[in-house]
């Protein structure tokens, strides 16, 4: 019996591990990237030591750069590309896909130019006849690539591609639950990026566990505002796809937006901070789109606004939390 033939778009450390997952639980994999050199390296080593080091790659992976070959056939696409650069995967792959075949996003980010959510950027680009599940939550690479146990959510409006989702890709150690909040669960991944660069620039500035808990608990307020406002379900903030991933990202070492926070609390500017970074911090994008849709839902994200102020240099992480703690007085509950 043959096994099925799934394609992973995004040959970074989430799509590795996802790839390396799959491969694991009974799939034929094909681990597409858009750098040769990168997928050559793969191919040949067997380990991506750019961005996943001592993950060995199993034998049902393959590593590709052929797009087209990469998708053809396959019942199942994961999306795992940085948010800026999906519309143009998607679109490149759009006429190569197999009829019906499950769209699964495991991008998070707003598209800046759009301040369109990620399986919106797919279904646009790839048309209604392929399902869009999206799959987000509390889950580095490295812990999933080393199966530590991880567990996510699953969303879509059809039931049936995300039972498909849920059968294809569980395992002991992956545990994904059923959600058809989309909006609330793409948001949730999306905003927890730009509080985390807050939370981290607090450990930066040195400012205690206080500081950095209530940064996280009012950003996730704030998480939920933005959600709600986009149609997405309040509840859906308090699961994995909101509280679950901002405490991680918030905490955890293998955090990029974390620790992009932290060097900016030390000093040092956005610019000079990307500029160093292999893998992207999806947040330093996400801060202006979110900011943009605040204020299309005429809402106050104050964190979102400062987060921005200081990456675009307009002001500095210490005068930041004093802007914060000024603020007018107000009730918690909204």
């Amino acid at each position: 019996m043959s096994r099925p033939q799934v394609a992973v778009l995004g040959s970074g450390g989430w799509g590795t591990a996802l790839a390396t997952h799959l491969a694991r639980v009974g799939h034929d994999v094909r681990l597409w990237g858009r750098d040769r050199e990168l997928i050559a390296l793969l191919a040949r080593s067997r380990v991506n030591e750019v961005y996943l080091p001592g993950v060995e790659l199993p034998a049902a992976v393959t590593p590709m750069a052929d797009l087209s070959a990469a998708v053809a056939g396959a019942s199942m696409v994961v999306a795992a590309v940085p948010s800026h650069g999906l519309r143009q995967v998607a679109r490149a792959m759009a006429t190569s896909l197999a009829p019906g075949a499950t769209l699964v996003s495991a991008t998070k980010g707003i598209e800046v130019e759009s301040l369109y959510r990620m399986s919106e950027v797919l279904s646009q680009e790839c048309g209604a006849g392929h399902p869009v599940v999206v799959v987000s939550g509390p889950s580095f690479a490295a812990e999933l690539a080393r199966s530590l146990p991880t567990a996510v959510v699953a969303a879509s409006t059809d039931a049936a591609a995300v039972a498909r989702v849920l059968e294809e890709c569980r395992s002991s150690y992956f545990r994904l639950y059923e959600s058809d909040d989309v909006v609330g669960v793409e948001i949730g991944g999306a905003l927890k990026n730009v509080i985390a660069i807050a939370a981290g620039a607090a450990e930066g500035l040195g400012l205690g566990f206080n500081a950095k808990a209530g940064l996280i608990t009012r950003g996730l307020a704030e998480i939920a505002r933005l959600a709600v406002a986009a149609g997405g379900r309040r509840e859906t903030l308090a699961g994995l796809a909101g509280l679950g991933d901002l405490v991680l990202t918030c905490h955890g070492s293998l955090s990029r937006n974390r620790q992009f926070g932290v060097e900016l609390g030390r000093g040092r500017s956005a610019a000079e901070i990307v500029a160093g970074m292999k893998a992207v911090a999806e947040g330093v994008r996400t801060a202006g789109a979110a900011r943009i849709l605040g204020r299309r839902y005429q809402l106050e994200l104050p964190i979102t606004e400062q987060v921005v102020a200081v990456i675009e240099g307009r002001t500095s992480p210490a005068v930041a939390v004093t802007e914060l703690m000024d603020r007018p007085q107000r009730p918690e509950a909204e």
